[in-house]
């Protein structure tokens, strides 16, 4: 039964759209494909179930029938890394993960399996993605970000930790490379890993659109309490993000490039100010891509119902503008299943940019 290992050099190097693309190709070469993560960081509650986020995108993407328990059997909680430092029990967790992956082999002619970050990440619970990847006697696919020496520097740092534990790396893939660049980064790359016998198996563009968060995005990273009755409407993509600290004529100078702005709602002039901007289209590239209302003031009822006329999504939080803005700034956005375009697009990324092909000759 095939498999293949999708391992990254860092967090956000792309690893899940990578992934999420290379599974519908996967699936015009073998007649049942399955996903597993076995080891996830971020998850959510379904049915009672801790489930990693990358897990639930794959499985409602692609409809797939699997359990969820099988596709990600470990999820760490707050706290799980000091209560397994106090008492360790790593052979429960390989048991966990082996049942899973034995489970879905069973029912499938190929497993996609998906790291977390980097290959060590994962140790301090005897579990890394090197570890992980032995056990499941799974070969490798490393991702990394486009640039000239970075990349090559930490795909072959990776690739020392599997080589350790004996995993084969069968290539790389190198991703969100600059437009201009591309054919320097593409032959340079080739060049650099041919050097140390690794194979760069695709070189995938940067495409913006899909770095952007959406409005849905950020109020579940927020945890934020959606006060927009439509919710087609939290699809739209954030460009940036403004504090509303200032005077409600000069945010008109400054909202634009979908920008969302973060505002305690009791800022009426400030509020109305922008809405009448996005309503009168101030300028050509003036745009509010939503409103994040801080302090957990909602504005006045009138001002809701223009903010629901101009159609621009709100969310209400906790929060002061800048513990907000810094969440914001600080955080990983995962990609849902309702961002079709996002998905479309990174499936087009990796049909034309990745030989899938010779990925499944090398595994």
């Amino acid at each position: 039964m095939k498999r293949i290992f999708v391992a990254a050099t860092r967090q956000n190097d792309g690893k899940t759209m990578v992934s999420l693309g290379l599974f519908k190709a996967f699936q015009n070469h073998f007649h049942r494909v399955a996903y597993m993560k076995p080891v996830g960081q971020q998850y959510r509650v379904v049915n009672g179930e801790k489930i990693d986020k990358d897990a639930v995108l794959m499985a409602q993407t692609y409809n797939l029938s699997d359990p969820l328990q099988d596709m990600s059997p470990i999820a760490i909680p707050r706290g799980f890394t000091t209560n397994y430092i106090e008492n360790p029990h790593r052979d429960e967790l390989s048991s966990r993960v082996q049942k899973a992956f034995d489970n879905l082999a069973a029912n499938n002619d190929f497993v996609l399996i998906e790291g977390t970050g980097h290959a060590g990440v994962g140790s301090v619970f005897d579990m890394s993605n090197a570890d992980v990847s032995k056990q499941l006697e799974a070969k490798v696919v490393i991702v990394s970000q486009g640039g000239i020496g970075k990349p090559i520097d930490e795909i072959l740092m990776n690739k020392a930790l599997f080589d350790r534990q004996g995993v084969e790396v069968v290539g790389a893939i190198i991703n969100k490379v600059d437009a201009r660049k591309y054919d320097k980064v593409r032959d340079i790359a080739e060049q650099g890993l041919a050097r140390h016998g690794l194979k760069v198996v695709g070189v995938i563009p940067l495409v913006h659109m899909l770095s952007k968060p959406s409005i849905l995005e950020v109020a579940e990273d927020l945890d934020a309490e959606i006060l927009t009755e439509d919710h087609s409407m939290l699809m739209k993509q954030v460009g940036k993000f403004i504090i509303g600290d200032q005077n409600p004529h000069n945010v008109l100078d400054v909202l634009n490039r979908n920008a969302l702005l973060i505002v305690p709602g009791d800022r009426d002039g400030l509020i109305t100010s922008a809405l009448a901007g996005h309503l009168l289209e101030y300028q050509r590239d003036y745009s509010v891509a939503g409103m994040v209302f801080t302090m957990g003031i909602r504005p006045h009822k009138q001002i809701m119902e223009l903010v629901d006329r101009s159609r621009v999504p709100a969310l209400l939080v906790q929060e002061d503008a800048f513990s907000v803005a810094t969440r914001i700034n600080n955080s990983i956005f995962k990609m849902r299943a309702e961002e079709t375009d996002k998905i479309r697009t990174t499936q087009e990324l990796v049909d034309g940019y990745v030989d899938v092909e010779r990925i499944c000759k090398l595994i």
